[in-house]
């Protein structure tokens, strides 16, 4: 009996080879958690520089300039409370993750969005949902979780998305139905992302060639059709003015130009190292620039550190994203692997976007700059994004597994045995 077990043993072992990976194996990823407290600290910081007011006092402690801005106030509470959020998502089983639950997430996450498009609008758009004492939060923002969730789990059932009718109208729905609903919000840079994330997504499920370049076409002929039909019709839509001014910013420098112009100037005044920080007279101080806390705060960021400090963040931003994909790659699991790409799409849209905007190389759009605008919402969503990223990478195989052909395991000892039994 001993010896047929050892050759039992030895034929498994000639069958299949498993060896341990250290960059497969399941661990809780203390560099991305480093780099996302980096920026949500950094964020609290920056919101307190954009909001100084020096009334309240010029020759303060840093905490004391956060506790004399609402907003930085709030953003901190945010960040004290992150590690419940991100204790929350990975410890949610990963089976669950994967199960019926997944469904019943989004939907309640699309009634919220249905919610939201009944509420009153703010500057144009119906998209917050309030929740009391002047607090609202936008739905926007976390159905881009549960996009990531469904599409992950569609994706990864079949071997390439797209293939039949019935998988393309399922995956369709899944998208198009929050698109839908965050466009009659009137929410039109929630929708950006949501694109960014599902042809990303697309393309990591290895979809084919002709599906990406197909869906590409019509994204872009429907861009251009859009902007043909405001154009011919005379609209006085407020993002068509944010498209004209984009195109030529002086010659709406007293509308849609005007904030994308301050914010040059902004950034620009910062030159090499930036002209210091909670400084009486600057442009954010004087509040020159709209929304610096929010979505301009990179113009904040900008004039506060310069060139330095805006090198310094996008290299941040790029180490977040570069350390997603490289775990996302070396994932075997297709499911978590799809789930990392989504959210690494998620943070790069809202990257690319923001910045962008602000330096006027893309339209205005309202998107958010991740974990460094003020913004409930947005900072839980991409709390809820890191801590799945955590959930699949602390979860996930720790061995790869290599089929290896019986025949290279073959001896002359077996190929004489072969010969004297057919002699």
């Amino acid at each position: 009996m001993a010896l047929l077990g050892k050759r039992l043993r030895r034929r498994q072992m000639a069958g299949v080879m498993s060896t341990e990976d250290r960059r497969t194996r399941a661990h809780l990823d203390i560099p991305l958690l480093v780099l996302t407290y980096i920026l949500a600290l950094f964020g609290v910081y920056c919101i307190a520089i954009a909001t100084f007011n020096p009334d309240k006092g010029t020759e303060l402690s840093v905490l004391n300039y956060i506790m004399n801005s609402n907003s930085a106030s709030w953003q901190a509470v945010f960040c004290l409370a992150s590690p419940l959020i991100l204790a929350v998502m990975i410890s949610i089983p990963y089976e669950l993750l994967r199960a019926q639950t997944t469904r019943l997430v989004y939907l309640g996450l699309i009634g919220l969005l249905v919610l939201a498009l009944a509420s009153d609008k703010i500057s144009g758009v119906s998209a917050w949902i309030p929740i009391g004492r002047g607090r609202t939060i936008q739905p926007a923002e976390f159905i881009k979780i549960g996009i990531i969730m469904m599409l992950a789990r569609s994706f990864a059932a079949t071997k390439q998305p797209f293939t039949t009718m019935r998988n393309a109208a399922y995956n369709l729905i899944v998208f198009g139905v929050p698109v839908l609903i965050t466009i009659a919000q009137g929410e039109v840079g929630s929708v950006l992302v949501m694109c960014v994330i599902f042809y990303v997504m697309l393309f990591f499920a290895d979809a084919k060639p002709w599906v990406l370049i197909t869906i590409a076409a019509l994204a872009v002929l429907a861009v251009g059709a859009l902007f043909g039909y405001m154009m011919v019709s005379g609209s006085q839509s407020f993002r068509l003015q944010r498209i004209l001014s984009f195109l030529d910013p002086e010659a709406y420098t007293n509308s849609g130009g005007y904030q994308v112009l301050q914010s040059q100037l902004a950034i620009g005044s910062g030159q090499a190292t930036g002209r210091g920080t909670f400084v009486v007279g600057s442009l954010s101080q004087l509040n020159y620039v709209p929304e610096d806390w929010t979505d301009f705060i990179f113009s904040a960021i900008g004039e506060a550190f310069g060139f330095v400090g805006c090198a310094a963040v996008i290299a941040v931003y790029t180490l977040l994203l570069l350390r997603m994909l490289y775990l996302g790659f070396f994932t075997q699991d297709r499911y978590g692997r799809l789930i990392i790409f989504g959210v690494a799409a998620m943070f790069f849209a809202h990257i690319f976007e923001n910045i962008g905007m602000t330096l006027g190389l893309l339209p205005i759009t309202g998107i958010p700059l991740p974990f460094l605008s003020y913004g409930g919402s947005n900072f839980v969503t991409n709390m809820a994004g890191i801590g799945l990223v955590l959930n699949v990478v602390r979860n996930r195989s720790s061995a790869t597994v290599y089929a290896v052909p019986m025949k290279l395991h073959t001896g002359r000892r077996s190929r004489r045995r072969k010969r004297r039994a057919l002699a």
